[in-house]
């Protein structure tokens, strides 16, 4: 599925064909649709298409350019407008210094009574900023509240405006003009952004891809959208699509949760999620922050037998590989691995085990032994240079000895002959250089990954 979290098909450009525009939309995988009101009388027009359509919800908001509307009357009969559920947003309302069709001070005193009127409703933001970065920022900073929450829509700013809106908590939204060939600047700052903050839209009827310059743009053109932003951040276009619609949902209310998965695909490989219990409790770990990783919920009810996890994987030969990684440490279940990994292994399919290496202190013995000939490869998880980094940063629940052994279990891994490798984020205080060393004295490859960035 795919949500197309901005459009204004309550606009004239649509009004003889909109039936037609809406099913096109179903047809391209299309789910939902918020129709974001830019006006008061737009905003009604919104809520009574969302009203009359399974896919369609409704934002309701005044654009900066009208800031001088925004009566008390208007907040009044948006309250009353927000009782119905279809209502999902106050949006899109903001600052548009670039026209300035409005007062700077009415735009301000404007935006200002939406972000109350969205922490009074519990509502999410939809906000407009152009030629206007440091002001929406400052607006927001003071203005902020317990629970504020909101997207920075059709968003074109640069890499500091980026940090700051994310800084506040704030998703992210790009439309279909970093499809332009102009938009190479644009597309760098799409890099930038965590996938768990990214989402889709269209503005349509604004701003149609680079394939339909000049047309009108509409719902179904997302997965023009799509496809480039699997071409940036290297995922697949299920990738995209899974994550943003989770990030839509969660963020609008629009579904209740996914279920929890054991098997879950991203790219072209299968991770089996089978336990959530840790021996580490670092202070970087997602656990802490949510429940999903690229759009998968991976909170188990319970854990999971050999038979349930055999049976979620399928046929293994359509992955590149099946990797043991969820959102505990694996070999707190050896002899499940050891088990599946056999059945995968005898199908033909290539496995990976992401460790935090604390295999042999878990299990009281040496096991990389047991991993040889049904393990391909294991990637460990080190994140320190020394074992008071680490003892710090992981808060390992074997105490002081545990960097020692992991940095043993690592050599024990290559020399059965397993390819090895060993993983560092980019954290503060950690020498990268001397971790990379560690894992080539080890007999090991090393990755750098990048902090924030999950799966």
């Amino acid at each position: 599925m795919l949500i197309d979290t901005h459009c204004h098909l309550d606009f004239d450009d649509f009004a003889a064909d909109r039936d037609a525009v809406i099913e096109r939309a179903k047809q391209a995988g299309v789910g939902a649709i918020i129709d974001v009101g830019s006006s008061v009388e737009g905003s009604r027009r919104a809520l009574k298409l969302a009203e009359s359509s399974d896919i369609i919800y409704a934002s309701l908001g005044v654009h900066p350019h009208d800031a001088k509307s925004v009566t008390d009357k208007v907040i009044a009969d948006f309250k009353e407008m927000a009782k119905s559920d279809k209502v999902v947003a106050i949006g899109e309302v903001g600052l548009d210094f670039y026209r300035n069709l409005s007062p700077k001070e009415e735009q301000e005193a404007a935006f200002r009574k939406f972000i109350r009127l969205a922490g009074e409703l519990d509502l999410p933001l939809i906000i407009h900023a152009r030629e206007a970065a440091p002001e929406v920022i400052r607006i927001l900073t003071e203005e902020k509240r317990n629970g504020l929450r909101g997207v920075m829509h059709c968003f074109s700013g640069d890499k500091d405006f980026l940090q700051r809106s994310l800084e506040i908590g704030l998703h992210i939204s790009f439309t279909c003009n970093i499809t332009f060939k102009n938009a190479g600047a644009l597309r760098e700052v799409v890099r930038e952004v965590p996938t768990e903050r990214l989402l889709l839209e269209t503005d349509a009827p604004f701003l149609a891809p680079q394939k339909l310059r000049g047309k009108r743009n509409e719902p179904a053109y997302l997965t023009y959208l799509v496809k480039e932003l699997a071409s940036i951040t290297g995922l697949s276009e299920n990738d995209i699509a899974r994550i943003t619609t989770h990030n839509a949902a969660s963020l609008f209310k629009l579904f209740p949760p996914e279920q929890s998965k054991i098997a879950y695909e991203i790219r072209d490989s299968l991770y089996l999620n089978i336990t959530n219990r840790c021996t580490n409790n670092c202070d970087f770990c997602i656990r802490s922050a949510t429940d999903f990783v690229k759009g998968h919920n991976l909170k188990l009810e319970k854990e999971p037998s050999a038979d349930e996890i055999l049976k979620a994987i399928g046929d293994p030969a359509r992955y590149k590989e099946i990797v043991f990684c969820g959102y505990g440490e694996p070999t707190m279940r050896l002899d499940i691995v050891k088990t599946v990994a056999k059945e995968v292994k005898a199908k033909g399919a290539r496995t990976r085990l992401v460790t935090n290496g604390h295999g042999d202190l878990i299990n009281s013995r040496p096991i990389a032994g047991e991993l040889a000939g049904l393990i391909d490869k294991v990637s460990v998880s080190l994140n320190a240079d020394t074992q008071e980094k680490y003892d710090k940063i992981c808060a390992p629940q074997f105490g002081p000895e545990s960097f020692k052994r992991v940095v043993d279990f690592i050599k024990d891994c290559a020399g059965q002959k397993i390819e090895t490798e060993v993983t560092c984020l980019d954290l503060p205080g950690v020498d990268i250089k001397k971790c990379e060393e560690i894992a080539r004295s080890a007999g090991a490859g090393f990755r750098l990954r990048r902090y924030g960035v999950t799966g």
